[in-house]
């Protein structure tokens, strides 16, 4: 048995999990089936803008953002979101299918202009959506940055950074996040 199939066959589908399924599939765009949403998870500020497909698994204290109106958030079939993740759109995360990502990672799909020219707190965000497509595992602590597409089947390390594309079926690691080998 696959660590993810132990990991939904162990889940206690309790009466609190069904009302906040019950709960969010009101508030959300879409909420596909068998979601199991974990006790102190929060979709915030536009909730109308976040998907979520079958079997997802939002565990606690899991915080996904919405920041504006137009910003859309897409969470694949049979992806897990960690404790403590944190998920935040100005433009767009789309994550595919069959993802697994570890506690405590942030993905966020913006950052702050730097000009010299006028205070760090008065200038305007830049923002780029955030791809992530099927089979993808994103270590604990690992950092997202705008503008990235994460392809098919690779491995993000624990605590790695990662500011560029990464190729399919590749593991990156570090800060920059670098490719340090590939699947097999």
């Amino acid at each position: 048995m696959s660590n993810n199939a132990q990991l939904r066959k162990h889940l206690k589908r309790t009466f609190r999990v069904r009302l906040r399924s019950f709960i969010e599939r009101n508030r959300i765009k879409s909420l596909g089936k068998n979601v199991y949403i974990d006790k102190d998870v929060e979709l915030l500020r536009y909730p109308k803008n976040i998907s979520i497909s079958d079997n997802v698994v939002l565990k606690s204290g899991a915080r996904i953002c919405s920041c504006n109106e137009s910003s859309l958030i897409h969470i694949g079939e049979s992806t897990t979101v960690g404790h403590h993740t944190f998920i935040f759109a100005s433009e767009g995360v789309d994550i595919g299918a069959n993802c697994l990502i570890a506690p405590f990672v942030y993905i966020v799909d913006s950052d702050h202009q730097i000009r010299k020219s006028k205070r760090i707190n008065e200038q305007g965000n830049l923002t780029a959506p955030i791809k992530i497509d099927d089979d993808v595992w994103i270590g604990t602590g690992a950092k997202i940055l705008k503008g990235v597409t994460i392809n098919k089947g690779a491995i993000i390390a624990a605590g790695a950074v990662v500011k560029d594309d990464v190729l399919p079926y590749s593991i990156v690691g570090g800060i920059p996040a670098k490719e340090i080998s590939k699947r097999v």
